[in-house]
């Protein structure tokens, strides 16, 4: 892992998540890329009739280049405080959407993690809200770690791997392995049993055992939990161990497909208080 790219609206949330990509960085000598997104005021408008209009409003490029100006100057400050001085980190000013330009640099510079911040929330904010953090999670080439708050430090000793032990994930198993090793962790494999998806304890654990040794996995243990629903049972097995880090794989629906079935993985995100880590495979 080379390059870590850490989104930014210089909030209190996108800080802890630079100080957990800084950790990071200087475990696995990689450099960071800080990313801030101006969004562009508006031209266009739309008339109470319904009637779409373009205007040539300055007030508005004034408040843009105002608000450039701003986040340049925010920008400088994180890059060059003493406090991140052991890694090196670059700032990248970007005009657009914020999901765009984080999609965009994401496959511009080739990033391997993207850290970020996110917020725990509601389920009607859930609904009506939405969040960047979620659609980076559903759509980003590469692994994902959301940070909701600042752990007390940044040590990924034991890690709960949620897994549905596909063939697919194969490619997310060895980037969990590569962790595994840059902080001599504990990998705690767990298949969460729910009312509609019950199977029997010794027939899921040996094919975990099974799906262990194909990776060639060492230092492991196998689980299986009950609860309701998988989010719950991957949060609260979580807990039971006081984990460090929750690694799944997220398919990544879009769309209508996105609706109906939703996504375990950006649940478990919205609602973990611990480091999440994500990564899109292809089914």
């Amino acid at each position: 892992m080379k390059k870590i790219l850490v989104p930014t609206d210089f909030s209190k949330l996108s800080i802890n998540a630079l100080e957990v990509a800084v950790e990071i960085a200087k475990k696995s000598n990689s450099e960071i890329t800080l990313l801030h997104v101006v969004e562009e005021a508006s031209q266009s408008s739309f008339s109470i009739a319904g009637e779409w209009r373009t205007t040539e409003n300055w007030s508005d490029k004034l408040f843009t280049l105002k608000l450039l100006e701003k986040a340049k100057d925010q920008l400088e400050k994180l890059v060059m405080d003493p406090r991140f001085s052991a890694v090196k980190i670059n700032g990248e000013l970007r005009l657009g959407n914020a999901f765009h330009g984080m999609r965009t640099i994401i496959v511009e510079n080739k990033v391997d993690l993207v850290v970020m911040g996110t917020r725990g929330r509601s389920d009607l904010e859930a609904m009506v809200i939405g969040s960047n953090t979620e659609r980076v999670v559903r759509q980003a080439k590469c692994p994902v770690l959301s940070i909701h708050k600042k752990p007390a430090k940044v040590n990924f000793k034991e890690i709960v791997y949620a897994t549905a032990m596909h063939k697919d994930e194969e490619v997310f198993s060895r980037m969990i392995k590569r962790t595994q090793q840059l902080y001599n962790s504990t990998i705690h494999l767990v298949r969460i049993n729910t009312p509609g998806d019950f199977q029997r304890d010794y027939v899921v654990k040996d094919y975990m055992e099974k799906f262990a040794k194909k990776l060639a996995l060492k230092n492991y243990t196998i689980n299986v939990y009950n609860d309701i629903t998988e989010e719950d049972g991957i949060i609260y097995f979580a807990d039971s161990i006081d984990a460090d880090l929750i690694a799944m794989a997220t398919h990544g629906r879009t769309g209508f497909a996105h609706v109906m079935a939703g996504s375990i993985a950006e649940d478990v995100v919205g609602h973990s208080k611990r480091p999440v880590l994500t990564f899109v495979v292809k089914r």
